[in-house]
């Protein structure tokens, strides 16, 4: 239904219900929250949540020590359909480069452009889209520019990651390929893999898995695949 980083828009009676079963020391963050009509990210299921639910998460402005307080709850899933309101992927990154900081502006959108020009949707979530989305300043000083990418075949795949790691020169860039199944790994993890039986951490809304290069691989389309 959900997939991990997109945006959950929900009811005023789904916040209250957030409220009501979050933890005491975060409930006036997420009531502020969604009295302001934020959304909340959809993130992975913790363990010992129970079955049916939807993982959310939301995250404060960086403190004054530098820490990053991030709030995690949850909505019954069953009741979703009344719950959430609205829910959208993570923001495109035309739309996310606004909120960057001047410096980050230009080599972004020479990022946005080359990948247009591949037919490949990046997308951001993290520090950058909470800042884009709401209006705080969520950005601190070394914080990464979190990437969302969904290859559609493993030759765009290569092009990705030979883009991303042309760019990462100029920005500091993060994030996850997102694979056909909805298993999603670190592109830097994805670029230093040697050959199709390494394996790599993989996470989903479920989890997180070891799987190998190959498994992955076989959930693009495979028209264009070439050998390894």
């Amino acid at each position: 239904m959900f997939s991990r980083h997109d945006l959950v828009w929900l009811s005023p009676r789904g916040w209250d219900h957030a409220c009501a079963e979050a933890p005491g020391a975060g409930r006036d963050a997420i009531a502020a929250w969604g009295a302001r009509g934020w959304p909340a990210v959809v993130t992975r299921l913790p363990a010992g949540l129970a079955p049916g639910r939807i993982a959310l998460g939301i995250a404060l402005p960086p403190r004054p020590d530098g820490t990053k307080p991030r709030i995690a709850f949850s909505v019954d899933g069953a009741a979703a359909a009344a719950h959430v309101v609205r829910a959208t992927p993570a923001l495109a990154l035309a739309d996310a480069a606004i909120a960057a900081p001047g410096a980050w502006r230009a080599p972004l959108a020479a990022l946005d452009a080359e990948a247009r020009g591949a037919r490949l949707a990046l997308r951001v979530y993290g520090a950058l889209g909470f800042q884009a989305v709401t209006g705080q300043a969520c950005l601190r000083p070394g914080s990464d520019i979190d990437l969302l990418l969904h290859p559609a075949t493993p030759a765009a795949l290569r092009g990705a990651l030979a883009l991303l790691a042309r760019h990462a020169r100029l920005l500091p860039l993060d994030g996850e390929c997102v694979f056909g199944d909805g298993r999603a790994v670190a592109w830097k993890e994805l670029a230093a893999c040697p050959h199709e039986d390494a394996r790599v951490l993989a996470k989903s809304v479920d989890g997180v898995t070891l799987a190998t290069l190959g498994s992955l691989l076989a959930t693009l389309d495979a028209e264009e695949r070439c050998p390894a």
